[in-house]
């Protein structure tokens, strides 16, 4: 069974997951998105004493940190227990994209030349990662939601606002790619 969960597993087969996961959520009133854990977060370290928006009922989103929790630990699992002994199989045209942008692949999930203690702790890697995050952050509260809340959530209920931020997503994705990350690397 460990050796089944190893391999790759096929595209549609996390998109059935997905799916299954939204039919619940639907089913049950509720609506998916990881940034919404961080207002929680925040109000039971008791920020809704200095801010309204942080002012609510913490109780109503339990079942979202516990998926938060799931997915964490899920991650670690996978990272740990569950690690491929096989390199990670790229395309040689997105193995040559890498290279042009100055990102040598070594046959990791994530980049080693970046995704390393020394280069965050470095000048370029704490302004990258300092930058970044105040991005994120910033970006998630003002388009009202993170990437998965818009692009799974927003999107299977059909909400328009979603169907923008996903476009804005995007956009600002292929932006960072081809014009940001050739000047920051």
């Amino acid at each position: 069974m460990i050796e089944l969960l190893k391999q790759p597993w096929p595209w549609y087969a996390s998109g059935t997951a997905i799916t299954f996961i939204m039919v619940l959520l639907l089913y049950f009133g509720k609506s998916f998105g990881f940034s919404s854990n961080l207002r929680t977060l925040c109000t039971l370290a008791g920020a809704g004493k200095t801010h309204h928006f942080f002012d609510f009922n913490w109780r109503t989103q339990r079942w979202n940190l516990l998926f938060m929790a799931g997915a964490v630990f899920g991650g670690y699992l996978s990272a740990v227990w569950l690690k491929s002994d096989q390199p990670l199989q790229l395309a040689p045209s997105t193995i040559a994209d890498l290279q042009t942008l100055g990102v040598p692949f070594d046959g990791g999930l994530n980049p080693s030349s970046i995704f390393n203690w020394s280069f965050a702790f470095s000048p370029k890697g704490l302004i990258t990662l300092l930058g970044g995050g105040l991005m994120v952050g910033f970006g998630s509260r003002y388009a009202g939601g993170c990437t998965s809340g818009h692009a799974i959530s927003g999107l299977s209920n059909l909400q328009l606002p979603s169907l923008w931020a996903v476009i804005g997503f995007f956009a600002g994705g292929l932006m960072m790619t081809h014009v940001l990350f050739p000047l920051i690397f």
